[in-house]
């Protein structure tokens, strides 16, 4: 009996075999010109560009000629350990790039959600308009933005006259090199680091050069980037408050819950994935930071505005060393990865896990018996 089912089990699976082994066939035929794009325009980059990382290729010919030598991770420890001007330069675009996310990412989101939830609410009238008119920076080049914005900012621009009417003195925005921490502190007589600030801390930078801030250039830009991009993720939210029922409103307001304890306990939570993708976003973008850096000329004043990368390029491009150039590209990037998965660690929903490990352990529990019942 059994050989008899094992020999049918053989025949079926001979069958089988035979009836989509001409289905193998088309189906890597059909996903062959994909595969191959892949291929061609991702993956052979990425390993090209690994291997420009580890090598000694000045931008002059082929990387893969005989002429260019494996130097194995000098890149990335002269980027990172060996005291000079390359370690000095990339700890100093690491600094301006953080306090750039640190300022931009949250005000965008925040700014963001802000207009999402004005422009959804029913008794606005022109909300197209709005919704147009929030959005359309985002659609805007970004060279006319940052010419729009030297202008503005300038010493005798819009923004000084405006501030001028309150009595105050703007500041030369883009040629102003000093940090707003460090004019803080300056404002209760602290000019000098202490002792302990004066030392050499990260990646060549001190101390007090760390704490300094955003310079005033840097602000700049970053009103720039929160007015560019919170239109954008304006439509996410949008469509995210959309997507909530008019029925859990209503149970709030029939619960007694006002506008404020709506938005806190029911709005914010149900638009909890799209604030991670937002943050997500930022996050990679602002990172990213080039074009601007490069029409307001490629990190000035004193190197305030240099970010990684824009580093990367003017170290391969004007540099000629394409080997440090990519080896700040991948550190850059490992430096985003790390940042996603610790926000997406922060943010991950502890109450479904909870919940799922208190009905995991129901079940277990409700199985417990039964398997004991069973054994009895």
């Amino acid at each position: 009996m059994s050989r008899t089912l094992g020999t049918d089990r053989d025949h079926s699976a001979k069958r089988k075999n035979a009836l989509f082994s001409g289905h193998t066939s088309a189906g890597w035929l059909f996903t062959a010109p994909s595969i191959a794009i892949i291929a061609i325009f991702l993956v052979i980059p990425i390993v090209l560009a690994v291997w420009v990382s580890l090598s000694d290729w000045n931008g002059l010919g082929s990387p893969l000629s005989g002429k260019t030598e494996f130097v194995g991770l000098d890149n990335y420890a002269t980027i990172l350990a060996e005291p000079g001007l390359a370690r000095d330069d990339f700890g100093i675009s690491l600094r301006n790039n953080f306090y750039y996310v640190l300022f931009v990412v949250p005000l965008q989101t925040a700014l963001s959600l802000f207009l999402a939830v004005q422009v959804n609410r029913r008794i606005l009238r022109g909300r197209g308009f709005f919704r147009t008119a929030f959005y359309f920076p985002s659609i805007t080049s970004s060279v006319a933005i940052v010419i729009v914005f030297l202008f503005l900012f300038s010493a005798s621009g819009a923004v000084n006259t405006v501030l001028g009417w309150f009595g105050a003195k703007g500041p030369n925005w883009f040629s102003d090199p000093s940090g707003i921490f460090h004019n803080m502190l300056a404002a209760f007589g602290i000019t000098s680091p202490p002792p302990f600030l004066a030392d050499e801390w990260f990646l060549g930078v001190t101390g007090w050069q760390w704490i300094s801030g955003p310079s005033i250039a840097m602000c700049a830009l970053i009103i720039m980037a929160v007015w560019t991009t919170s239109g954008t993720f304006m439509l996410l939210f949008l469509a995210a408050l959309q997507a909530i029922g008019s029925d859990v409103r209503e149970a709030a307001l029939i619960d007694g819950a006002g506008p404020i304890r709506t938005f806190f306990s029911i709005t914010l939570p149900l638009v909890k994935p799209t604030i991670f993708t937002v943050l997500t976003l930022g996050l990679i973008g602002t990172w990213q930071l080039f074009d601007a850096i490069y029409l307001t000329g490629g990190g000035a004043p004193g190197k305030t505005t240099l970010t990684p990368a824009y580093l990367a390029y003017e170290t391969s491009f004007k540099g000629l060393d394409w080997g440090q150039g990519a080896a700040i590209s991948f550190i850059l990037f490992g430096i985003i990865v790390t940042l996603t998965l610790l926000q997406r660690f922060i943010l991950k929903d502890r109450d479904r896990t909870t919940l799922r490990t208190r009905r995991g352990v129901t079940a277990g529990n409700d199985a417990a018996p039964r398997g004991r019942e069973g054994s009895a």
